[in-house]
C-alpha cells in the first residue's frame, strides 16, 4: 500500500515512520524545504526517543521518502493523511483548522483515483463534513471517502503508542474506506473501525 502524510511535525512524523514500519510505502509531504532536506540527511525537526533510528532504518528500506512535492506524493495514493498543526486561536481559544482546510484544498486537485482523505491532526467534530465538503468543490469528480483516525501520542512515548497502542479508532461510513483503514493497521489486533457518520 501507499499513503502520503502531510504534515511532518510531531504526529505526521512519528505516524509516517511507523506505517513504514509496517510495511506501507510512505511519503512524508511538508511545504518546509529546509525541514525536509534536512529529514532527508537524517536530521530529526523533533526529539523523540528511538525517531532517528527509526526513520534511518525506514528510508534505507525504501519505504519511507520525503518531499515538499504534494500533487506527487498524492497520485495513486491509497489514503492521505492531514497530520498539520491546528493551533489554539488566541481570541476564542478553539482549534485554528486553516491547515488543515489548505491541505484538504491542495489534495483534492491531486486526487487521482479512489482515495481515503485521513484527518489525523486533533479536530472537532464536524471537521470531516467540512473537508468533504472542500474536496467536493476543489475537485467535483474526485473518488473518495473522508475518515477520522485521532491520534493518541505521549511524547517521550510516542513510537510505543503507536506500535502498541490500547486502542485504535477508526471513524467512517464508507465500507471500502473502513476496509482500506483495516489494512493499513492490520497489524493490531485493537483496530475495529466503527460507524460515526452522525457525528462528522
Amino acid at each position: 500500500m501507499k499513503i502520503g502524510v502531510v504534515g511532518t511535525g510531531y504526529v505526521g512524523l512519528v505516524s509516517g515512520t511507523c506505517f513504514a514500519e509496517f510495511g506501507v510505502n510512505v511519503v512524508c509531504i511538508d511545504k518546509d524545504e529546509p525541514k525536509i532536506e534536512g529529514l532527508k540527511r537524517g536530521v530529526m525537526p523533533i526529539y523523540e526517543p528511538g525517531l532517528e533510528d527509526l526513520v534511518a532504518k525506514q528510508v534505507s528500506s525504501g519505504r519511507l521518502t520525503f518531499t515538499t512535492d504534494l500533487a506527487s506524493a498524492v497520485k495513486d495514493a491509497d489514503a492521505v493523511f492531514i497530520a498539520v498543526g491546528t493551533p489554539t486561536r488566541k481570541k476564542d481559544g478553539h482549534a485554528d483548522l486553516t491547515y488543515v482546510y489548505e491541505a484538504t484544498r491542495e489534495i483534492a486537485r491531486a486526487l487521482s483515483g479512489y482515495t481515503v482523505i485521513v484527518t489525523k491532526s486533533t479536530v472537532p467534530v464536524g471537521t470531516a463534513r467540512e473537508v468533504e465538503k472542500i474536496v467536493r468543490e476543489e475537485n467535483p469528480n474526485a473518488e473518495f471517502d473522508v475518515v477520522s483516525n485521532p491520534e493518541f501520542l505521549r511524547e517521550g512515548a510516542a513510537i510505543n503508542d503507536f506500535m502498541r497502542p490500547d486502542r485504535v479508532v477508526i471513524g467512517t461510513d464508507s465500507a471500502r474506506a473502513a476496509e482500506v483503514m483495516k489494512q493499513l493497521y492490520r497489524p493490531h489486533p485493537t483496530a475495529m473501525p466503527i460507524n460515526c457518520s452522525r457525528l462528522r
